[in-house]
């Protein structure tokens, strides 16, 4: 280890008077957990609500269909660039200017007087929502030691159910008080949260001495040493394009013939994210019994069966095409989440030291899939229709397969 990367283990508040032999105070946990859900799910608000904003700003569904392209394409940014930087100096900062950014992008959002000023409050908003990212190491940091495990699994769900809800809230609030209402009540939460982080958050200090464009450069160490950290960005990477073309443009679809339904309805298919909350657990489970690689394999077989499954649609009455829908949507989701658990799996086991910068470069290729896939969809179904995004959400899947059969056992 080199002068520069010398690890500095304690915080600057020492987390000891935070923390009893339970782990830490119940409304500690909770902020945290709510700060990340409440934070990613600044990612996920525009999807349903993209018929609604088309209509009321008069854009094409191929216009509108770029705000969830750069505001997960901000998010892969914010990642790759402002991840590290945890490592580097007192993350309670970081947050709190995270959390001041996205309140303000939020708050631009819901002013917007026309597409292009949405469009680019939805990039500062993909950005400044990795602070979900800055709280879940924060959450390891200073639960103790024989708690951490929990602790961070409490953290870890309360941003799982910020991806979860998020799209069944904002298809409710678009449906009844219109999309500025839900970008409003979003700017409200996160000034919330930032508060209550102001109040409550101790500070830390570095874990790196490491200046940020070495922290930088050594993301691409990384990736050219680990072929098995390439293979799990590349799968998880396409996976993530076929799951951001369904649901960017499923408001869409349901919007138009034969369904006309509202934002609510698109919202309410964030229900069936749930069963990927219910993979996790399991995925987990198979993965340290028979390994992780087989169930990045099995996650990836059942993603493509689903988003294959979706092309049978003409066939069927719109009832019967609903139905379809939500057992597909179901379907994969456990699918996806089950693979990206098995994928973390396997970086996590790489170097226990660089497991930040690990975890950076995956979700950055998970976030560059997922706004390639928004973008290609977008287009797609502007000129072809929905069936057109069921073809490339079921190669996508089909390559990331391919991906993982070919990877050494």
């Amino acid at each position: 280890m080199s002068k520069t990367d010398t690890p500095l283990l304690k915080p600057a508040t020492d987390p000891a008077h935070l923390a009893s032999a339970a782990g830490l105070p119940l409304s500690l946990t909770f902020l945290l957990a709510s700060g990340a859900g409440l934070a990613v799910a600044a990612i996920y608000y525009s999807q349903p609500m993209l018929g609604v904003v088309g209509d009321d700003i008069g854009a094409s569904a191929q216009a509108v269909g770029l705000l969830p392209t750069l505001t997960q394409l901000g998010y892969a940014l914010g990642i790759f660039f402002l991840a590290p930087l945890g490592d580097r100096h007192d993350r309670r900062k970081i947050i709190l200017a995270k959390a001041a950014i996205l309140f303000a992008a939020l708050l631009l959002a819901a002013l917007s007087p026309s597409l292009p000023t949405l469009l680019a409050a939805s990039l500062v908003i993909g950005l400044a929502a990795t602070m979900a990212q800055d709280i879940v190491p924060a959450a390891a940091t200073l639960a103790p030691e024989s708690q951490r495990g929990k602790i961070v699994g409490t953290v870890m769900t309360g941003l799982l159910l910020g991806i979860l809800l998020s799209r069944v809230v904002s298809g409710f609030v678009a449906e009844h008080w219109g999309w500025r209402a839900m970008f409003a009540a979003a700017a409200a939460s996160i000034g919330f949260v930032g508060l209550a982080a102001w109040r409550r958050l101790p500070g830390f200090q570095a874990t790196t001495q490491m200046p940020y464009f070495a922290l930088l450069r050594s993301l691409g160490s990384l990736w050219q040493q680990h072929g098995t950290l390439r293979r799990a960005t590349w799968a998880q990477g396409l996976l993530s394009i076929g799951f951001s073309a369904f649901w960017s443009t499923l408001a869409l679809m349901l919007h138009g013939e034969p369904f006309h339904l509202g934002a609510a309805a698109a919202g309410a298919f964030g229900l069936a994210g749930a069963a990927g909350a219910l993979a996790a657990p399991v995925a987990g489970r198979i993965a340290d019994r028979y390994g992780a690689p087989l169930v990045t394999r099995l996650g990836a077989g059942v993603v493509f069966v689903f988003f294959a499954a979706m092309g049978l649609a003409p066939l069927m009455s719109s009832n019967s095409q609903l139905w379809l829908l939500v057992v597909c949507a179901v379907g994969f989701d456990m699918g996806i989440q089950a693979s990206l658990i098995a994928h973390q799996t396997i970086i996590y086991g790489i170097d226990a030291n660089a497991r930040s910068r690990l975890n950076a470069v995956l979700f950055t290729g998970m976030f560059i899939g997922m706004a390639i896939g928004s973008a290609l969809a977008a287009t797609l179904f502007s000129r072809f229709g929905w069936m057109s995004v069921t073809g490339l959400a079921s190669v996508s899947a089909l390559l990331a397969l391919i991906v993982r059969l070919r990877t050494p056992r």
